[in-house]
């Protein structure tokens, strides 16, 4: 029975986000939900309090699958290299076959629909999403510090400031993707951004020359 309950929970959920990006959570109505999901309205409140609690859920649902995503693609690229800069390009390649494989372009990131409909949100969920960026950017953030601690620079630049353009290049794709239903535009700024780090930094024949 627990089994089938979050089956059940899991469902209403997966139904509900493409809704919210689509529509709003505003626009997005409990009928929409159910509809989507082929539920009643009790299966929803044996779940959920209301739309508000399911809100809080939702938003932590996708900061928990984002969040396993990125870590997975660090965990594979730490195994196919010990070199930090050469494990962040397979990170990016990760990132970017992943888009590729996708069967539509991205529909947005809940995070970014949420944040443009604060005032619709008890404060405690955009406190939420704020620590769930700033959880995203510290793994991005520990990748690069240990890129510069090993490679030097051409430009002077911080782990923080690398983390926040990788993030805004990834978000701000999702927005591009979805107007202009191209479903390979994250994937495209995503290769732009290894080139600009091969651009950044010096290669490591060129720092042991000049040693």
């Amino acid at each position: 029975m627990a089994i089938k309950g979050e089956q059940t929970r899991e469902r209403i959920l997966a139904a509900a986000e493409p809704l919210v990006l689509t529509k709003g959570f505003a626009g997005t109505s409990l009928g929409d939900i159910l509809a989507a999901a082929g539920l009643a309205k009790g299966a929803f409140f044996h779940h959920f309090k209301g739309k508000n609690d399911l809100a809080r859920a939702l938003v932590e649902r996708y900061a928990r699958n984002d969040y396993e995503l990125f870590e997975r693609f660090a965990r594979q690229a730490e195994t196919l290299s010990d070199d930090p800069l050469e494990r962040t390009f397979i990170f990016l390649r990760l990132f970017e076959d992943y888009i590729r494989e996708l069967p539509a372009p991205p529909t947005g990131c809940v995070f970014a629909a949420y944040t443009y409909e604060s005032l619709q949100f008890d404060p405690s969920i955009t406190a939420f999403i704020a620590d769930s960026f700033r959880r995203w950017s510290g793994l991005f953030e520990a990748q690069f510090e240990a890129v510069l601690a090993r490679h030097r620079p051409r430009r002077a630049i911080t782990a923080g400031e690398l983390a926040e353009m990788i993030m805004a290049i990834i978000e701000g794709g999702f927005i591009l993707s979805r107007s202009y239903q191209d479903a390979l535009l994250v994937a495209r700024q995503s290769k732009q951004f290894r080139l600009f780090l091969e651009l950044l930094f010096e290669p490591p024949a060129a720092r042991a020359a000049g040693a």
